[in-house]
């Protein structure tokens, strides 16, 4: 039951903004203890490259 929700859970991709759900997250990263999902690879990269200022921006949108 708590898998089945989880993969039903939508998240925004940090860099691009983009609303994708568990399944069809390409990939993640974990930063500070928290887990993010992105929509590609090249999401991820550039969130790795500073995921400080995508942290804080998605922290103030959310």
């Amino acid at each position: 039951m708590k898998r089945e929700r989880v993969a039903q859970k939508c998240f925004v991709d940090p860099v691009c903004g983009m609303a994708i759900s568990f399944q069809t997250a390409a990939v993640g990263s974990e930063y500070r203890g928290q887990r993010y999902y992105f929509c590609s690879g090249a999401c991820r990269e550039q969130f790795e490259t500073d995921p400080e200022r995508y942290v804080r921006a998605h922290q103030l949108d959310g």
